[in-house]
């Protein structure tokens, strides 16, 4: 099976700041990835690097071709939302619809009109005249009118209430993925998409920490919480992360076995919010 994106050594320095140090890692198809890190860990260095917006070294494919030499060849398969994606604030929704129609060979108008109907928004309002939330819906009418192989969403929901949050991210399940679509998703809300999420990679300070399906990493990582006067035994099994809950201690074991550990308090597979703070804050074993 091709991966949708192969990274080998991809680099990039700003300067005497290196936002990526020589990563790797590979995305394959049909599948959704949360691409998880603190700000300035290097995400959207790697997003721009992915869509050709930024020089970088080392070695990247995505959809078998080189984002830096074959960009306009790439972006008539791969659709782009960031947080600060913007429609100048003249134009009215039935203007936006003319304009991908004229410039994208793979946009669908009447998938948009069928959308944009499900909601609020007319067809003569002008962008200054919709709301946050009415704007990201203008946004993901257009992403999904589009027939790409590879959607790229940096902070998509960001500002957003929880209502206009849970509508995004259902019609991007329902209306817009399946198992010929890979979406790559970046979010600061991690407790709110986990669930949606086949495959995740952490990233930190410009490394990876953590690359793995999301089905994997119960057989890696158990969380175990234990009462403060059991908390001897358990260390001597050497977390690589630890936190108090409510008078008890939380701790995070990376390859221990639920034998080894059940024994000593409550054992689970810990949530992808818990392991990425865990991860981030604590030492992960090589």
């Amino acid at each position: 099976m091709t991966a949708i994106i192969e990274a080998h050594g991809l680099t990039k320095r700003f300067g005497a700041t290196t936002a990526l140090d020589g990563v790797s890692f590979s995305v394959e198809p049909g599948r959704i990835v949360g691409l998880i890190g603190p700000n300035g860990a290097g995400k959207t260095t790697a997003i721009k690097s992915i869509l050709g917006l930024t020089p970088f070294s080392g070695e990247l494919k995505v959809l078998g071709l080189d984002p830096r030499s074959q960009r306009d060849e790439l972006m008539r398969e791969v659709c782009f939302m960031a947080d600060v994606a913007v429609l100048p604030r003249w134009l009215r929704v039935r203007q936006a619809l003319d304009f991908c129609t004229g410039v994208h060979p793979r946009f669908v108008r009447a998938r948009a009109e069928e959308f944009l109907r499900k909601t609020d928004i007319r067809m003569d309002s002008r962008v200054r005249e919709l709301s946050k939330g009415m704007v990201t819906q203008l946004h993901l009418a257009l992403i999904l009118a589009i027939d790409a192989r590879l959607l790229v969403l940096d902070e998509p929901t960001l500002g957003l209430d929880l209502l206009y949050r849970r509508a995004f991210y259902d019609t991007l399940l329902n209306d817009y993925f399946d198992k010929d679509r890979t979406i790559l998703l970046t979010t600061h809300q991690v407790e709110e998409v986990e669930n949606l999420f086949t495959d995740v990679i952490f990233i930190s300070r410009g490394h990876i920490t953590l690359s793995s399906a999301v089905e994997a990493l119960g057989g890696r990582y158990l969380q175990l919480t234990v009462a403060a006067e059991q908390a001897g035994p358990a260390r001597a099994l050497k977390p690589f992360y630890e936190r108090e809950v409510f008078g008890r201690i939380a701790m995070f074991f990376e390859g221990r076995s639920a034998a080894q550990l059940a024994p000593l308090g409550d054992l689970r597979t810990p949530s992808i919010a818990d392991l990425f703070v865990a991860t981030m804050q604590g030492t992960m074993k090589s």
